[in-house]
């Protein structure tokens, strides 16, 4: 078995429910987050729009974090999720600058690391991690990879050119995947921070050289 995510980006539409439905689930920290939805706007008046993306823990296959882990406290469960280990974490902050998708977090309360589990304590419970259940649109797609009749592999199997993830020049291997992003969605260095005014501020950009 080996779980795994898709999200549509043809069905998000930026309502943000899984963000909320996580932190209540995980308890997660203000000023700290497992998932979060970018959005990016692309285009020029009139014609504009708003790009949504869920961001979470990529559950790679090649995970920097738990390689880089002085005390396993990141490990590898039977169903391919990446886990963390609160108990053993000491908080040395190795995962947070290893991992390529800024995915983990210091919990302020407890000084340990954490980061989206794919809500490993529901999922050994047989349920849905939250943000699945939360989503009006069904943009979340869990399951196993390691089964053609899954969802999720039948998503990919039909989408077959047009699945995507995060920074593969990376060479994690992520479990984690997307359909009907584009470039702007996925590469933050594909937005342009164009001077001008957006829509609550003007955008400016420092001198060569900066400020004295």
């Amino acid at each position: 078995m080996q779980l795994g995510f898709l999200v549509d980006l043809h069905l998000c539409m930026g309502c943000k429910g899984c963000e909320i439905a996580c932190k209540v689930e995980n308890e997660v920290p203000l000023s700290t987050w497992r998932l979060r939805v970018k959005y990016v706007d692309v285009g020029t008046f009139p014609e504009t729009k708003r790009t949504f993306t869920p961001l979470r823990c990529n559950h790679c296959e090649n995970a920097p974090c738990e390689r880089i882990c002085p005390v396993s406290a990141l490990h590898y469960l039977e169903n391919g999720i990446v886990n963390i280990d609160k108990e053993r974490c000491i908080g040395c902050a190795g995962c947070v600058m290893a991992c390529p998708y800024g995915a983990i977090y210091i919990d302020p309360q407890t000084h340990t690391a954490d980061k989206c589990t794919y809500c490993a304590h529901r999922v050994a419970s047989s349920m849905m991690p939250a943000c699945v259940v939360a989503c009006p649109v069904q943009a979340n797609i869990f399951g196993d990879l390691d089964d053609p009749t899954s969802n999720i592999s039948k998503y990919i199997q039909v989408n077959q050119g047009g699945v995507q993830v995060r920074k593969p020049e990376k060479g994690t291997n992520p479990h984690h995947y997307y359909v009907g992003g584009g470039n702007v969605t996925l590469n933050p260095l594909a937005s342009e921070r164009v001077d001008g005014h957006s829509l609550f501020n003007n955008i400016t950009t420092l001198p060569v050289g900066g400020h004295h």
